[in-house]
């Protein structure tokens, strides 16, 4: 038996759809806490997210106010009455999370990576009653996004979800992190019992991607969304270009449900793919950009050295090499050939 077959999809049919998990990226003080849950619409958000420990990239940056922060969200959840939510990255943090009840426990996406920490916030957790939602890991690996809920399923912890934050890639795009839709959706197509969220934020990086990434996601069928919220936005301590403020969250949560801008099935499905292939179509044009680069290099050095610009015996290598990959992935040789071709005359021109 499949192990994600035994995740308790009922969690989240006590919770209104779609799901909405919003606040700030981090808890800065008890004030901010307060006014951002005090104007989040309750109608729409049922739980409060925060960052209490915040995972950074370098040293020296605000790496979150820590235990102190719970105490302001203990405060805030009695005075609201709304659900908490958290990033837990250690056993340490899942042990104090505990100690103070919080309601969800997130699994951050660098933490993700490494079956090693996975494993040791799964033992911590082992028995749990509490909602545990594990984001994606950095790298497009759905294996190892499976295997850390895996983890969790092995230690009695069935009350599982995933969050969708997005994939570094090898580039830069118009977003922070490549949605990478179809892959996601492919998981759902296989455990559709299997809850699924989308953030936003993450995937943006730039609130003023906020509503269409958000809009895809409920036409695509996801459970819900988390969105980093701030009253303050510009002045956030982190991630201040991805956080919206409450009432901007609000306008956008109306244009998609109750507004219903929610498209027809078949056009769902059309759109899609028709947005997977945007995507490989920037992956694309990437890639040549940074190989024309190359190539303006390559000029470089034969002007140097008086090398030709054009080596008949390098572009025999190179057309036997690109038929081995045609063959590898069953693909018309011919297309590729008149695809490189031009690739090639371009690059030709640059180099001289």
């Amino acid at each position: 038996m499949d192990l994600l077959n035994k995740i308790n999809f009922n969690w989240i049919k006590k919770f209104s759809y779609p799901l909405i998990i919003a606040g700030p990226c981090s808890a800065e003080n008890k004030q901010q806490i307060f006014d951002i849950t005090k104007e989040l619409n309750k109608s729409y958000v049922e739980v409060l997210r925060a960052g209490i420990w915040k995972p950074r990239t370098k040293p020296g940056m605000f790496e979150g106010v820590g235990e102190k922060g719970l105490k302001w969200l203990i405060e805030a959840k009695k005075k609201f009455n709304i659900l908490l939510a958290i990033e837990i990255a250690t056993k340490e943090h899942v042990k104090i999370a505990l100690k103070y009840d919080i309601d969800i426990l997130w699994i951050g996406a660098r933490s993700t990576c490494n079956p090693f920490t996975i494993q040791e916030i799964s033992n911590e957790l082992k028995d749990t009653n509490k909602i545990i939602l594990i984001k994606n890991p950095l790298n497009l690996d759905i294996n190892l996004w499976l295997g850390g809920v895996e983890r969790l399923i092995n230690n009695n912890i069935l009350n599982i979800g995933l969050i969708h934050r997005g994939f570094t890639l090898y580039k830069n795009s118009k977003y922070r992190n490549q949605p990478c839709w179809l892959d996601v959706l492919n998981i759902k197509k296989k455990y559709p019992k299997l809850p699924i969220l989308c953030d936003p934020s993450h995937i943006a990086g730039d609130r003023k991607y906020i509503y269409e990434i958000s809009k895809n996601a409920i036409n695509f069928g996801y459970d819900g969304l988390m969105i980093e919220t701030h009253v303050n936005p510009d002045k956030a301590l982190s991630d201040a270009n991805q956080q919206i403020k409450p009432n901007f969250l609000t306008d956008i949560l109306n244009k998609i449900l109750l507004k219903k801008i929610i498209t027809k099935s078949y056009l769902n499905d059309l759109n899609l793919y028709r947005t997977n292939i945007l995507e490989i179509d920037e992956n694309i044009i990437s890639l040549l950009h940074n190989r024309l680069i190359s190539s303006k290099n390559i000029g470089k050095i034969k002007k140097k050295y008086n090398i030709e610009i054009i080596q008949k015996e390098k572009m025999l290598e190179l057309k036997k090499y690109y038929k081995n990959i045609c063959e590898k992935f069953n693909i018309d040789q011919n297309f590729i050939q008149t695809i490189f071709e031009l690739i090639h005359k371009k690059s030709i021109e640059v180099q001289i």
